[in-house]
């Protein structure tokens, strides 16, 4: 009887509808049936197939990708701009999800390989990617099952903003997403969760999501927090005219671990943990 249950979900995976989706480019793209050779090229992108339960299917990541566990043992093929392309083939895929800004995205299509680009910067982005691959990946309730996963985020966040404390209300942050002062600013997807708990961002959204920011920049705004995603990023009194910042002086930084780092500046799944992680990072400094 199992034995026939596993054939009919074969053939009913491999008779269903096919699906058409529109990606970042713009490009529509058909996909006849369930993929199961799947590699992605986005590390975000990795964790939401996983998280969406179909880790099984994957093949094969870029570099990065390293949530949840599983990923760390698959075949890696590179970034943005290094992709191993002869590898990549090699494995067969009937679907691959990358960036949209990934250089061999034509090269894979002239191949024959399905190709959806995909790059989330807001929250509005990752909700919108969560349900294309739920319905590129043919899962049987697509829309319901990204709704619920997208909905966890937000439970998540809510629950974290419930235990802040009251000080650090309308504190002013500054976010530091990477080295070179590359800033997470209002319109990310990580600016929109400080808003949701409360917090202004010294970078406007109409300076884009992860601007370069001028080292002044900063000084002239006062953050009375900074959050430090990238872990290379100390010695901030070194920096012309940090060290009488609000922030520098109070000792008010967080400087996070290269996994938290991930969670924080990876627009995937882990929304409830990176809201967490800020409102950690608050109750040290703000708590009573």
């Amino acid at each position: 009887m199992a034995k026939f249950l596993c054939c009919l979900l074969l053939w009913c995976m491999s008779h269903a509808s096919a699906v058409t989706l529109v990606d970042d480019r713009g490009a529509h793209v058909s996909i006849d049936r369930p993929p199961q050779r799947i590699i992605t090229l986005l590390p975000s992108l990795a964790e939401t197939v996983c998280a969406l339960g179909a880790c099984q299917r994957l093949v094969g990541t870029d570099n990065f990708a390293n949530w949840p566990a599983s990923v760390k043992t698959l075949p890696k093929l590179g970034g943005l701009d290094d992709t191993a392309l002869e590898a990549l083939v090699r494995l067969q895929p009937d679907l691959v999800l990358a960036a949209r800004s990934t250089r061999l995205l034509g090269r894979l299509e002239s191949l024959g390989i399905k190709v959806l680009a995909l790059e989330p910067q807001n929250q509005a982005d990752m909700q919108r990617v969560m349900h294309t691959v739920a319905h590129a990946i043919h899962l049987p309730n697509p829309d319901q099952t990204a709704q619920a996963l997208w909905q966890q985020g937000m439970d998540g966040i809510a629950k974290a903003k419930r235990n802040l404390p009251a000080g650090a209300a309308g504190a002013r942050v500054y976010f530091e997403a990477s080295t070179g002062g590359y800033a997470a600013g209002e319109a990310s997807f990580i600016g929109e969760v400080m808003l949701q708990l409360g917090l202004r961002n010294i970078v406007p959204a109409h300076m884009g999501a992860f601007p370069q920011l001028n080292p002044e920049f900063v000084v002239r705004a006062q953050p009375q927090l900074i959050l430090l995603a990238e872990p290379m990023a100390v010695d901030l009194h070194r920096r012309p005219g940090w060290s009488g910042m609000e922030a520098v002086v109070k000792h008010r930084i967080c400087a996070f671990t290269p996994a938290q780092g991930d969670v924080l500046v990876r627009p995937g799944p882990r929304l409830a943990q990176a809201a967490q992680l800020i409102a950690d990072c608050l109750q040290r400094h703000y708590a009573p």
